[in-house]
């Protein structure tokens, strides 16, 4: 048996699905888990695996305490990996095919309020290269629902003043169009031409990279959860951040204010639409003002 299949398939993720490394990274984790368990069965063939193999492997994660998402994770991967082989009709029948663990019901996602929103943009007081760029990035990331990764690599190319938009590109290497208001326009334009400028002065080195940290040099995803946190701790809110809370807030914001479930899925990148719908809760404030508006024994 070539066992150089999990290597062409790896191949296949990055050039062919444009998944990134870590993802590609986690793929090759599970596989080097499974090919252990194989092993310990006396498995020496994983073309050979059965359904059987997979159920006793389900019990094996089940007793070293994996929890449901993970385990979930671990034979999303393996399915695709051995369809990848059935594609290659390198074998007949996919064991991993009817696997369905009981699905866990979806939590919220957590957001923030608007005057809590505010709030943040409140603890910005100064005008230091680092607070224009603080500022900058604060708009961006709740203006645009950019995922942190896709706000640290954003480059100079990628902002068209003019038009008022980013070109995004996003997993997979897929390309979209995000709009960014005035605030984020006077923001960015203002920390562009003045915060820069004096942060990249310090390090002597051009690059493109928008987002820069105090040495001028490209920030990066766990600078941008740094600089949050600094934001919270400015502020009054007794909560916690995270780049993808903001995100969170940019949907359910939008949703809140009318905006369609399509132009939601399209603003964040999402392939399919029953991701973003995970977005379509409501806050407390809205369900009273519609049932106070719509129910006829309220009005």
């Amino acid at each position: 048996m070539d066992q150089d299949w999990f290597g062409r398939f790896c191949r296949y993720l990055t050039v062919e699905r444009g998944y990134s490394e870590k993802t590609t990274a986690a793929y090759t984790e599970d596989f080097l888990q499974f090919q252990v368990f194989l092993q310990e069965i006396a498995c020496v063939d994983y073309t050979k695996v059965d359904y059987r193999d997979v159920r006793l492997y389900l019990s094996r994660l089940s007793e070293h305490g994996y929890s449901r998402n993970s385990i979930g994770r671990k034979i999303a991967s393996l399915r695709s990996f051995y369809q990848y082989l059935l594609r290659q009709e390198v074998i007949t029948e996919n064991p991993f095919t009817y696997v369905q663990l009981k699905k866990k019901q979806p939590k919220l996602p957590r957001f923030f309020y608007e005057d809590e929103v505010q709030e943040l943009f409140d603890s910005i007081t100064g005008s230091t290269p680092l607070d224009q760029r603080n500022r900058a990035l604060l708009e961006v990331l709740y203006g645009c629902g950019l995922r942190v990764s896709e706000c640290a690599t954003l480059a100079l190319h990628q902002i068209d003043f003019q038009m008022q938009v980013l070109k995004v590109i996003g997993k997979g290497h897929k390309e979209r169009i995000v709009p960014f208001n005035d605030h984020a326009k006077l923001a960015m334009q203002t920390y562009l031409n003045q915060g820069r400028l004096a942060l990249c002065e310090k390090s002597r080195t051009v690059h493109d990279t928008f987002f820069v940290n105090h040495r001028g040099q490209a920030l990066t995803t766990a600078g941008v959860d740094y600089i949050l946190t600094q934001l919270l701790k400015k502020s009054h809110l007794d909560s916690e951040i995270h780049p993808h809370k903001l995100r969170h807030t940019f949907a359910t914001h939008l949703l809140n204010n009318g905006a369609d479930m399509r132009t939601v899925q399209e603003l964040l990148g999402h392939s399919n639409l029953s991701t973003t719908q995970i977005y379509a809760h409501v806050t407390k404030e809205t369900l009273q003002q519609n049932y106070r508006q719509f129910h006829p024994r309220a009005k």
